[in-house]
């Protein structure tokens, strides 16, 4: 596996920056329309590490600067927040970063199993990227999917209720170049850095594709609307004295 590349902090500092005064610039210009989103400035810190993690698909450290320049903030902020969310990439990484949830539900239903699976076809550990730089495998924590166990995730769109066949034949074809939809929601994935991009805000016709909660994920608004079943009033709900007699009967 010691072909294949890590996304740690090493790497970042290796790679030669694309942070030219002709990129700042332009860069600057979406920054200022971020920013203006929000009624202060240093609110503006999460979409612009998307961003940045788009022009290079991970924040770098000229990234991180660009960000503190951008929202007259110190360096050290700006790598707080960095190395807090695992949704920033920390160093180069693959087109399409494949995470496969091994946390409780997903892990006794298969996730363990595809995971493992996963790592011998692609012959990679954890965090680590095909040769070709199409995929970045990694175990993820809690999708908030559990009713589609075992779910895979790919730049955040869902493939549900999956198979260590099913994931196998999913990486393949995208390092084939094909067309791969995801189980719900957009109609074909892109890339990691075209994901960033629209994390920053930027929907490039690709925000707001398709349905997200479907099936399983309905099965209870279906059943209350069916029994006329309705959440207690705000105004009215019983006091505590009441609720106490109530718990008594």
């Amino acid at each position: 596996m010691s072909e294949n590349h890590d996304n740690g902090t090493a790497e970042t500092e290796r790679t030669t920056s694309v942070f030219t005064d002709e990129v700042v610039a332009r860069l600057a210009q979406d920054a200022k329309e971020i920013i203006g989103r929000y009624p202060k400035p240093r609110s503006a810190l999460l979409p612009l590490l998307h961003l940045v993690q788009a022009e290079e698909g991970y924040v770098s450290a000229a990234g991180m600067e660009f960000c503190a320049d951008q929202l007259d903030i110190t360096l050290a902020e700006v790598k707080a927040v960095a190395t807090f969310y695992t949704m920033y990439r920390r160093g180069p990484g693959g087109d399409y970063q494949v995470g496969v949830c091994t946390n409780t539900l997903c892990a006794v239903m298969g996730g363990d199993e595809i995971f493992a699976s996963l790592k011998e076809h692609l012959d990679l550990a954890n965090g680590e990227t095909t040769q070709d730089g199409k995929v970045t495998l990694e175990h993820v924590e809690c999708n908030a999917a559990c009713d589609f166990a075992p779910v895979v995730m790919v730049n955040w769109e869902f493939f549900d209720n999956q198979t260590p066949a099913s994931a196998k034949q999913m990486v393949d074809d995208l390092r084939l170049g094909k067309d791969v939809a995801p189980t719900r929601g957009a109609s074909s994935l892109c890339t990691w850095k075209q994901a960033s991009r629209v994390l920053a805000g930027f929907d490039d016709g690709r925000a707001g594709e398709g349905v997200q909660a479907t099936g399983p994920s309905l099965a209870g608004l279906k059943l209350a609307r069916e029994r006329g079943w309705r959440a207690p009033d705000p105004a009215n709900l019983p006091s505590s004295d009441e609720q106490g007699e109530e718990g008594a009967k």
